[in-house]
């Protein structure tokens, strides 16, 4: 390629001479005969190599050669000055302001121009140099990327891997108690049919109804814990009441055991969600508070504007025993359970929960004093 070389000297023959012998070996040369023709002509196209005179008027050679060197991107060019100038305080002054040569007039051409090809030379070296270092730069914040992203990714199958230990054993467990009671009904049942009565045959179909049911539930919350970890959905304004209207049918049964005073806000502000998943949340919290609350239950629904933060906080209060610090540090854990009552959870519920409020980008929690009572909530952004 090419190499492109500005001479700039306000003596015209100086000037011409300097253009013929760099065009004469092979050298894309322009002139310029004063300090601010070559700043012009440098904007318009950085040359490889300045050949510049020091002795100009305006603008002598040291002013244009600091003005460029001030210049980030003119500072790399290399200058040589060509001056009359001998003195050896100008030649120290013209490297301490960024000159990469000294060139005396009157000079031999075949000097001047080992010079130039020397330093044409040295600058391609050290833009491959750079291009080098720019080079490596990349591949090691790529390889640190990778190394990152490697990183997390053995965190992330490590938790995974602990996570799913502890949910099949979870899960083993939930459905080891249902089916195995289910086997032993029906095993009893099947060794006495001459001689039980039929009045027990129906407690005994009875019971196992009941806990082919609970069967049934954890195995629906498996999918609903398989659908929150793979599902894209698409979030919508909720109708808050229509929502609690459906899970109230759903634990109708419950709440005919429990007999529970229920309390309703007059109205629920505007968020947004996946309602499928919300009446999942609602139903948790609802058949939580029926299980654990007073006897009867005394269950109230409210939600509480958030200005501050853009979100809606949902909650339900129950009048049950409450929870120690220790018991609310655990709820929302992984499938664990809390040893509360005689009424046993799956150990999945609220950790599902978690999970379903965190893809839609609010949080969980509970409030609770132990003889007090406990506030479950759920935050949700609210409705433009």
């Amino acid at each position: 390629m090419t190499k492109n070389i500005l001479v700039v000297d306000d003596t015209r023959a100086n000037l011409h001479l300097l253009v013929e012998i760099l065009t004469t070996n092979g050298y894309k040369v322009r002139p310029a005969a004063n300090g601010h023709m070559a700043l012009s002509a440098i904007k318009a196209a950085p040359p490889d190599l300045i050949l510049l005179d020091i002795m100009m008027p305006n603008m002598s050679g040291y002013q244009l050669c600091e003005h460029l060197k001030e210049n980030k991107d003119t500072a790399d060019i290399p200058i040589i000055f060509i001056s009359a100038l001998n003195d050896t305080f100008d030649k120290v002054h013209a490297f301490s302001i960024g000159a990469v040569d000294y060139v005396t007039k009157p000079f031999q051409v075949e000097e001047m121009l080992a010079r130039v090809e020397t330093h044409l030379t040295l600058q391609d070296m050290n833009q491959q140099l750079k291009n080098e270092v720019i080079h490596r730069e990349r591949i090691n914040n790529q390889l640190t990327l990778e190394i990152t992203e490697r990183k997390r990714a053995e965190t992330l199958l490590r938790e995974q891997n602990q996570e799913l230990d502890a949910f099949a054993h979870t899960v083993a467990h939930d459905l080891k108690n249902p089916l195995g009671f289910i086997a032993s009904y029906l095993d009893y049942t099947l060794d006495n049919l001459d001689t039980i009565t039929d009045d027990q045959k129906l407690i005994f179909l009875n019971e196992i109804r009941i806990i082919s049911h609970k069967a049934v539930s954890i195995v629906d919350e498996l999918l609903l814990l398989a659908s929150v970890r793979s599902d894209a959905i698409a979030l919508t304004e909720l109708d808050m009441q229509t929502i609690l209207t459906d899970v109230q049918k759903r634990l109708a049964p419950m709440v005919e055991e429990y007999q529970p005073q229920i309390t309703f806000p007059d109205s629920w502000p505007k968020a947004v969600g996946y309602a499928p998943w919300i009446e999942e949340v609602w139903t948790n919290y609802f058949s939580n508070g029926l299980k654990y609350g007073g006897r009867p239950p005394h269950i109230s629904f409210g939600a509480t504007i958030n200005d501050d933060s853009n979100l809606v906080r949902f909650w339900i209060k129950d009048n049950g025993a409450g929870l120690t610090s220790s018991q609310q540090e655990k709820l929302f854990t992984e499938f664990t359970r809390l040893n509360q009552t005689e009424v046993e959870g799956t150990g999945l519920g609220l950790s599902i929960i978690r999970r379903i409020i965190k893809r839609l980008g609010g949080q969980v929690g509970v409030e609770s004093e132990v003889g007090q009572g406990s506030l479950f909530y759920f935050d949700l952004p609210r409705s433009e």
